[in-house]
């Protein structure tokens, strides 16, 4: 198996996973700004949502969607296992930084949104999707994972 998608075998729109990446990161940015956790509540809520079967009650997919019919970017499919992995992850990233907004942990809440406007800025700015690259790993160690 090499390290390129696919993973999954099953295809997504590449173009809204990135869309939906830069108002994920929109979301962690107002949230930074102002400390107001119901950002975080918000884009956790809506990761479940899209992780669980409930797309079309998304906010941030029916955004995805009409901004990329507003701006008429081309549809790039993607694998949807490395996708769907990366949205796990970002439920964790959120996750953690609720926790350390509640227990006023600063320096660990800065690092960690750093590094998740990381993975969203690599994912928006390159297609680079770190998840995929996870994936392959865990597919090498566990080939039955996420089947």
């Amino acid at each position: 198996m090499s390290q390129s998608c696919p993973l999954a075998f099953r295809l997504i729109d590449g173009t809204v996973a990135r869309i939906s990446a830069v108002f994920v990161s929109l979301f962690v940015i107002l949230f930074l700004l102002t400390a107001q956790k119901l950002f975080l509540f918000f884009i956790l809520v809506d990761f479940l949502m899209r992780l669980y079967g409930l797309k079309k009650y998304s906010i941030v997919y029916n955004l995805a969607i009409f901004s990329k019919k507003i701006f008429s970017f081309k549809t790039e499919m993607t694998d949807a296992g490395a996708k769907r992995l990366a949205a796990h992850f970002g439920v964790i990233f959120v996750f953690l930084l609720l926790i350390e907004s509640f227990f006023n942990l600063q320096v660990m809440l800065y690092v960690t949104a750093g590094i998740f406007l990381l993975c969203t800025g690599l994912e928006i700015v390159f297609a680079y999707c770190i998840g995929c690259k996870i994936y392959f790993i865990i597919k090498k160690i566990y080939p039955s994972f996420m089947e």
